[in-house]
């Protein structure tokens, strides 16, 4: 959500490169206020479409920015049969949670239910290995449960 402010200011900066060569370039006045209200209209437009996608799941394939990490856990699951597996996933580095959509395969809905059985057994958290990244065998399970933390040591008595 920080990278936002961002996204539009970069079409704030660009609607108005290109409004501002149209307004240089035309030569009558109608095409220079038709220029400045379309880069209005864009404007508006790119700040609606970026504030509606806020509440929307990212495809897996659309991430660019955390293409490398390693490890995520997930927070939350839904999945809806046939279409994609729903994942709020939280980063090691990063407190906020992310939605995504994984294209829908039924041995990884398998993986991640039995992942997520395990976890609330043991009371441990499922993770995910690999979130964004193509390398991951037919073998290497993507959804895991995080093994049961070892008890304390005991004290030994001295009496």
């Amino acid at each position: 959500m920080d990278d936002l402010i961002y996204l539009f200011a970069a079409v704030v900066v660009i609607a108005s490169a290109l409004s501002g060569l149209a307004i240089r370039t035309a030569p009558a006045l109608w095409l220079k206020t038709a220029a400045l209200v379309l880069s209005a209209l864009l404007m508006l437009t790119a700040y609606g479409s970026l504030t509606d996608l806020l509440g929307k799941p990212k495809g897996i394939s659309l991430e660019w920015a955390r293409r490398n990490v390693p490890e995520a856990t997930v927070l939350s699951v839904s999945m809806n049969e046939d279409h994609a597996i729903y994942v709020w996933l939280q980063f090691d580095d990063d407190p906020e949670p992310r939605a995504y959509a994984l294209p829908w395969s039924l041995s990884r809905a398998k993986e991640l239910q039995e992942a997520m059985e395990y976890g609330k057994a043991w009371g441990t958290k499922v993770r995910m290995r690999r979130p964004f990244g193509k390398d991951i065998g037919k073998h290497d399970p993507m959804f895991y449960a995080e093994p049961q933390p070892p008890l304390p040591p005991k004290r030994g008595y001295t009496g």
